[in-house]
């Protein structure tokens, strides 16, 4: 079997990613409660913080959306079918992890907890080295010289 038929070869679903940095902050809120405000979240941090979660729901929606009408996995186990660069993806090559960051922040925020946004660096990195690097190589082996214009073009983040 070919590297293009295999996939990507991502073991960890991305939101998971994102998740487990949700769950190491928690367990360091619980052992030292770090908060972005000790008065407690504000209206405006709640307004920013709710702001920020939706639109990052909205992006990833609208990036999941766009892959399901291209007709290509949404789930970085499965080889691409078609190199998706219109919609969000004409902006950003990851829109939808752009979404669960912005997403993430905004979580913190409405539950002014400081931990998620410590811990925020080492999720990129762990989803940029584990995710991201396997799906750009199978991308260049799929779409080679296509893809490669794509990323001269399109930013991976925005």
């Amino acid at each position: 079997m070919t590297d293009a038929a295999l996939g990507p070869r991502v073991f960890v679903p991305p939101p998971f990613v994102f998740v487990g940095g949700w769950l190491v902050a928690w367990m360091c809120q619980r052992q030292t409660g770090f908060l972005i405000d000790a008065a407690g979240p504000g209206r405006v941090q709640l307004g920013v913080g709710a702001g920020l979660f939706s639109i990052g729901i909205a992006l990833m929606s609208w990036a999941v959306i766009t892959f399901l009408r291209a007709r290509t996995p949404v789930v970085p186990i499965r080889p691409a079918r078609v190199l998706v660069t219109h919609g969000p993806f004409a902006f950003s090559r990851n829109p939808m992890y752009v979404g669960l960051t912005v997403a993430y922040l905004g979580l913190a925020g409405v539950f002014n907890q400081a931990w998620p946004i410590v811990w925020l660096p080492v999720v990129l990195v762990v989803l940029s080295t584990t995710v991201i690097a396997r799906e750009e190589a199978h991308l260049r082996v799929v779409f080679g010289t296509t893809y490669e214009i794509y990323c001269r073009h399109v930013r991976r983040w925005f």
